[in-house]
């Protein structure tokens, strides 16, 4: 069921696929119509950065499925019968169906009911102080009372974006204006702008093995090649990172440093300096997602990536409702100037600003008293969650590296245990968690799980993995 969600860019290897699939939905799209002649295969080759042979190896698979056919001495050509039989059937009454590439296999498992919620990487909502919110959410209006009938800016509010520039010097020592920030919806709407504005079809993007499938989709979407890099409990292989920035040019690096979604895993300070050096040395931008940065257990972690940052190759997503208030959706997006206009712009086309509401009352929430009180006991309660779960896996055989903050438990599985099967017989006794499978850009890590122990509490918590071991061990 969810295992087999796929997309055009399965597998980086074999990159004529990619071609094909690139004429393929230029064709769905309407770009390319009956008759119409393809790309010459020199013109595409240069259009995509590929070899010739690449193409021309595409174009033989098109026309091997009937969707081109040939001219001699002329080139490639529409095949009438591909855009009668092949195009998606429309099954209701719109005028122009869907380019059918859209994917999130993560939301798809999410959205499924269950009892022992364990793909939601969220907190849990009696964690917060609610009625504490609710109380601000009425100041907030007594201090605004024209609130509701106002936009924000398309870059956000301006004095949420001052108090964030305040905040990032006291806690970061990051010196920053209000022009160096844009105000997102949530992280993802951030991940989004960054690829509709930076990633180009058949671009080469260097992401994480494995890193957050929401953001890996994004890409797809995009038609994004990944060049995975490997993340370890100590970081990276920088001279690996180093010869791939070399030899493909990327022009982003997607990373997830403190306490990585869904492994767990922090960069060490060590390598975040150098990090930057290497963005700037061959020109590839940083996007740094920092969702979590304020959830560890014993030690806050190191710095930003971006506070090693002084040209601007590095692109700093900070989520700061994720753990306050989640439903307010409030992401910081910080950078140069030259970074942050031409996602202001994209934002702007987007939806021409976050809800004005949700940044004022996140503003005066987040600068409270009490919100640094709620914060130490929160990550309290995440600790004893996480050590819980530990308990119950204890004498599994399955084996993780216990994280130092975050939401995830990354856990290797036996690999006799059939995972599709697995995931669909949990789902059936109302347990959910995240395949490996669709965090990895290769899609390989077939035996690995992201189990969440963030979003339910304690007793749920403890019954719902006994009850995934008991299942388990039928295999």
């Amino acid at each position: 069921m969810i295992l087999h969600t796929q997309s055009w860019t399965d597998t980086n290897k074999l990159l004529f696929k990619q071609a094909y699939a690139h004429i393929v939905a230029r064709i769905e799209r309407g770009e390319l119509k009956a008759h119409d002649k393809l790309p010459s295969i020199r013109m595409l080759a240069q259009e995509l950065q590929i070899h010739r042979l690449t193409v021309f190896r595409a174009y033989q698979l098109l026309k091997e499925h009937e969707k081109v056919y040939v001219k001699e001495k002329s080139g490639y050509y529409v095949h009438p019968g591909f855009m009668e039989s092949d195009l998606p059937e429309q099954t209701d009454r719109s005028p122009v169906p869907s380019s059918g590439f859209l994917s999130n296999a993560l939301s798809e498992i999410q959205q499924i009911p269950v009892i022992y919620q364990f793909s939601q990487s969220l907190i849990d909502p009696n964690l917060l102080p609610n009625l504490f919110l609710s109380e601000y959410v009425k100041k907030v209006f007594d201090i605004y009372p024209k609130l509701m009938g106002t936009y924000s800016t398309a870059q956000g509010d301006e004095e949420l974006r001052a108090f964030l520039c305040s905040y990032m010097k006291q806690h970061h020592r990051i010196e920053l204006t209000e022009s160096d920030l844009l105000i997102t919806t949530g992280g993802q709407q951030a991940i989004d702008l960054i690829c509709r504005v930076y990633v180009r079809s058949m671009d080469h993007i260097l992401v994480e093995r494995p890193t957050y499938s929401a953001a890996l989709d994004i890409f797809r979407q995009q038609g994004a090649r990944f060049i995975s890099v490997d993340i370890h409990p100590d970081g990276y292989d920088l001279a690996n990172i180093e010869m791939l920035m070399k030899q493909y040019r990327p022009r982003i690096f997607y990373m997830n440093p403190t306490f990585h979604n869904p492994t767990g895993f922090t960069v060490p300070a060590a390598q975040r300096k150098q990090l930057v050096e290497l963005a700037e040395r061959y020109r590839c931008l940083l996007i740094e997602d920092d969702a979590i940065h304020e959830m560890y257990f014993d030690q806050p972690p190191p710095e930003p990536i971006f506070s090693y940052d002084t040209d601007g190759w590095v692109v700093y997503l900070r989520s700061f409702s994720k753990y306050v208030a989640p439903g307010l959706r409030i992401c910081a997006v910080m950078g140069r100037p030259s970074v942050i206009k031409p996602l202001t712009t994209a934002k702007s086309l987007a939806d021409n600003g976050t809800p004005l509401v949700n940044q004022k009352i996140f503003l005066h929430y987040f600068d409270s008293e009490r919100i640094r009180t709620h914060l130490d006991k929160l990550r309290i309660a995440l600790q004893i969650r996480k050590e819980i779960v530990e308990q119950e896996l204890a004498g599994t055989g399955w084996t993780w590296i216990s994280p130092k903050g975050g939401f995830n438990l990354w856990l290797k599985l036996p690999e006799s245990i059939p995972m599709e099967e697995f995931l669909n017989e949990s789902i059936r006794q109302s347990i959910s968690f995240v395949p490996g499978l669709i965090c990895d850009p290769l899609r390989e890590m077939r035996s690995w799980i992201r189990l969440s122990y963030s979003f339910v509490n304690e007793d749920q918590l403890r019954e719902g993995v006994r009850r995934l071991v008991a299942l388990s061990r039928k295999y």
